[in-house]
Order: C-alpha cells, then structure tokens, then sequence
C-alpha cells in the first residue's frame, strides 16, 4: 500500500510534495491505469493537508495527462498507449467497407483451430509490426532541460531491445515527425502529455514506459542512520530533483543530500569525499567508482556505492518489446 508523508516544516511546498509522490507512484506503476486514486478525504486524513490543498495536486495530474476526473466515480490513472485498447475506427471502416468482415473471417478460422483470442492477438500484432518495423523508428523523447533522463532511457531500451534508438529532444519532435512520419515514440509518464501534443495529431503512435519503483533504494533510505550524508549522482537533472523531494519527504532534515549531475566532476569529487553512501544511476556508476579507485588513498573512508541499474520497469520493457514484435 503506498503512503505519502508531508513534511509540514519543509522549504518545498506541501502541495509539491505531494504532486510529485503521486506522479512517482504513477510513473512506477504502483497506481497501475485505472488505479483510483484515494478521495480528497482520505488522503487529507493520511496528509494533514487540507483538502483543498489536494484537489489542487489531483488538477494538476490532470493538466499533465495522468489522470482522469470521472463525475461522481473519482479520479483514475489513465490508460495511455498500448494500455487502452483501443478499436478499429469508423472513418477507417468507411474507407474499408469490407475490413471488418475480412478480420472477422479470419479470426473466426484462427479460434476454430483452437486458438485463443490472446494468441490471435499477437499473431496479428507480430505480422503487422514485422512490416512496419522496416520503416519504423524508436524515437526517446524528453524535454531539452533533462535530457539527460532522456539519455538514460535511449540507453537502456537500446540494450533492451537490441536495435537502434533515436533520441529527439520534445523540442524538435514536431520538425522531426514532419521529415519522418512513421514510427513510436517513447517516453517516461512523466513527459507523456507533452508527447502525445504533438504526436497524435501526425497519427504516430506514442508508448508511455513506467520507471522502475526503487523499493530497494527507498528502503535503504529509510534506514539510513540520522546524520548520514547521502550522496546522488545521474546523468538526469530532473531525476536529481524529484529524488530530493521524495527523500525529503521521507526523512526531512534526518539525512544530508548532495546531488550532481554526471557532467559536475567537482560537485562529485565532493561528494565521494564527505558521503557515507553514494548513489548512482547506470550511465553514472562507472565514472564514480573510478574516481573512488583513483582518490582511495585520500580518502578518510571510501563511501559505499549503490548502483541503480534501471530506470526503465522490467515489465515495462516486455510490454514495449511485444508492442514492437520483438518477442
């Protein structure tokens, strides 16, 4: 069960503590598509925060394309991408008199040789892909200001799915697609409004993916003695904030955080001096356990490195690599 803790006497905002949690638990899938998230009342009497207060946070997860307000029912994740389901259109039906009956008599002949309806599912999703996969392009999108989770993602996906991945700041997504309309776009839930802005217009598919949750990391936050110095390196400036939050939340002025970004060899000579436990996402572990190695004899007590190997969730990446046809 996910909890969120506010921590009232902090310089960051209530209302953005909580914002970011919640984006967090969504982005890492523990409130899955259709999750309803808990009613106003509920979540001030977990909080402290005035309700107000939280229906504020539950309109700005709605400007950002995570979730749905349903009248009378409350608020839910939403289903983005492969997750909706989505049918055979009617302006495509009406260009296509006979499409509907063609698919039909062949699904009708794959069930009666004992098929399932998921089997025949992907049958005609690994075909179709397989064609399209000749023209098609993964293109990682994000922001130009943290493209450096951008990076993060394009690198993992490409030791993923073993095939090429473009990174497109969202910037230059709409002149790209002009050039090159065929397909998908991938991006974090945390970037997916802005990308599906600008890609469903053009009817290129976009492909949220969720982050892995960090349950290991968050417990070894938790535990960390009060007074610890912790240290945070990443190629992502927009993962070093939304880090600081969540541990600020956690733990409030218990622990002392110092973050870089894998670009700052300063900030992180700094860090690997003074820090009990270092941090580091993939792009980054590397680089700091050689400056470990290569400053040992200097340091009073070498710091211990926690290596995050993912950003991306495991599921996450099977659903893409059969939205692909790459299974």
């Amino acid at each position: 069960m996910v909890r969120f803790y506010i921590q009232p006497d902090s310089d960051i905002p209530a209302s953005n503590q909580l914002f970011n949690q919640i984006r967090f638990a969504i982005a890492s899938r523990q409130f899955p598509p259709g999750h309803r998230l808990p009613s106003t009342r509920q979540l001030a009497m977990e909080t402290g925060l005035h309700r107000n207060t939280i229906s504020k946070v539950y309109r700005q997860l709605e400007e950002h394309g995570l979730v749905d307000a349903q009248a009378g029912s409350g608020i839910y994740v939403r289903a983005l991408g492969h997750e909706g389901g989505s049918r055979l259109n009617s302006p495509i039906l009406d260009q296509y008199p006979e499409a509907n009956k063609i698919i039909q008599r062949s699904l009708d002949e794959l069930l009666s040789q004992g098929c399932s309806l998921n089997e025949a599912r992907e049958m005609f999703l690994g075909e179709i892909d397989w064609r399209l996969r000749c023209s098609a392009r993964v293109l990682v999108t994000a922001p130009t200001q943290d493209i450096g989770i951008g990076q993060l993602m394009a690198q993992e996906l490409e030791e993923a799915l073993k095939i090429p991945v473009q990174l497109v700041p969202i910037e230059q997504l709409t002149n790209l697609l002009e050039k090159v309309p065929s397909g998908t776009v991938v991006t974090s839930r945390y970037f997916i409004g802005q990308a599906e802005a600008i890609a469903a217009p053009k009817s290129v598919r976009v492909i949220p993916v969720d982050i892995y949750n960090f349950a290991k990391e968050i417990e070894l936050v938790r535990d960390l003695p009060k007074g610890t110095y912790l240290g945070i390196v990443s190629l992502s400036s927009g993962l070093l904030r939304a880090t600081e939050v969540i541990i600020h939340s956690l733990r409030g002025e218990d622990i002392l955080v110092m973050t870089a970004q894998l670009t700052d060899s300063y900030k992180i000579n700094s860090i690997i001096r003074t820090a009990r436990v270092v941090v580091c996402d993939q792009a980054s572990y590397g680089i700091v356990k050689d400056l470990v190695h290569a400053n040992r004899d200097e340091l009073i007590r070498q710091p211990q490195l926690v290596y995050c190997p993912n950003y991306i969730g495991a599921e996450s990446i099977n659903l893409l690599k059969r939205e692909l046809g790459l299974n």
